[in-house]
């Protein structure tokens, strides 16, 4: 049975490092960051025997709980969200089963239009129809096992559904030498162009942001307001002397003192993830994002990290994918393609969950559109 959580910040990342594929979004700072914006987090438990002394974790989830309505007969109606988790050995089908079952009775409890989990199961490597794509056994098998307990694949896809992994265990002239011929010319050229990286504090955040914003704007994506990024920055920022718990820090590439490209790395249970990318029109003939990445693996690999996960991949391998171009830059560091299962809902209820399903994508449609005005009004 499941067990909540009563301990602290600390206990709950030492216990999650011990279970398989431990996430940084599932990490007790990350529920912290989104309790400042509304949601609560409930962290969760499973161990392999009754209270003893010797008991081990053998699951967790930490998962995210927000009210839809608030008044009325449906003031009890929420949605669960268990980002990149449960945690476990997803081949132990027993335990499979049994946080699967458990996770459904509480989200029936809850009254929850749906609980969604997207957890790191890997369904293969590789782009479908190359010679090196493999499939993986285990996500087959836990794609079946959803679906027949009555999970359904998510039209709402939180987290990217594939990434980018590069191997950190190489050497550096390894690393080098698996990048694409124009992706290593690219960071000579940067080097040679004058283009230096730092690690960024506390007082480049402002900076940052505004470079954020640029980039939203100039490449046509949303973003939230600054409170937020400042709200996560500095909550995995204050972290980084801490062995063993989450932590992050930019790097900022400059030219001649100008800040003109950066990245936010977060670091985690020997993984580096580049969560956040940004930069300025000026000098990019000079190639700053090229020597900021291969910084980033350099520092990484210093850190004790075996992966650098580029955080995120086309869900289609051709080019009318939205992430065709940012896949194309990634595809250049040499690193290994990952599909993983993605993001799939519990629905209790099937009739709210229809409506919910429905009406949610055009309130985003507005959100979004409002959103993008804010942010070129803020920097206007």
């Amino acid at each position: 049975m499941m067990q909540a959580f009563t301990g602290q910040a600390p206990e709950w990342n030492s216990n999650i490092l011990t279970l398989p594929n431990p996430h940084f979004l599932q990490t007790w700072e990350w529920a912290q960051v989104k309790a400042a914006y509304g949601w609560k987090p409930m962290p969760f438990i499973w161990y392999d025997q009754p209270s003893t002394a010797s008991r081990q974790p053998v699951a967790a989830a930490m998962i995210l709980k927000r009210q839809v309505i608030r008044r009325g007969f449906a003031a009890r109606l929420c949605v669960l969200y268990c980002p990149k988790g449960p945690l476990m050995d997803w081949s132990d089908e027993p335990l499979r089963k049994r946080v699967l079952d458990d996770l459904q009775s509480f989200a029936k409890k809850q009254g929850a239009i749906f609980l969604k989990v997207d957890p790191d199961v890997v369904l293969g490597t590789g782009i479908p129809g190359n010679e090196d794509a493999k499939e993986e056994a285990i996500g087959q098998a836990v794609t079946s096992d959803l679906k027949r307990h009555g999970w359904v694949f998510s039209s709402d896809q939180i987290q990217f559904r594939n990434t980018v992994l590069i191997d950190l265990s190489a050497t550096e002239d390894e690393m080098l030498s698996r990048m694409k011929q124009k992706t290593r010319y690219n960071v000579r050229l940067a080097e040679k162009k004058g283009v230096t990286v730092r690690v960024g504090t506390q007082a480049d955040l402002p900076m940052l942001y505004k470079m954020y914003a640029e980039t939203s704007v100039r490449d046509g994506f949303v973003i939230r307001d600054e409170g937020y990024y400042k709200t996560v920055w500095e909550m995995f920022m204050e972290q980084s002397t801490v062995s063993d718990q989450p932590s992050a820090e930019p790097l900022i590439a400059e030219v001649e003192g100008q800040p003109v490209a950066a990245i936010f790395v977060f670091y985690f249970a020997g993984r580096a993830y580049y969560v956040y990318g940004m930069s300025r029109e000026a000098h990019r003939e000079k190639m700053p994002t090229y020597l900021l990445q291969w910084e980033a693996m350099k520092r990484a690999k210093s850190r004790g990290c075996n992966i650098y996960d580029l955080w995120g991949a086309p869900d289609e391998f051709n080019e009318s994918d939205s992430m065709w171009g940012v896949y194309r830059f990634k595809e250049g560091l040499g690193g290994q393609v990952v599909r993983t299962l993605g993001a799939w809902d519990f629905a209790p209820n099937a009739l709210w969950y229809k409506m919910y399903s429905e009406i949610i994508p055009r309130v985003l449609d507005v959100m979004r559109a409002r959103g993008k005005a804010r942010t070129q009004q803020a920097l206007d």
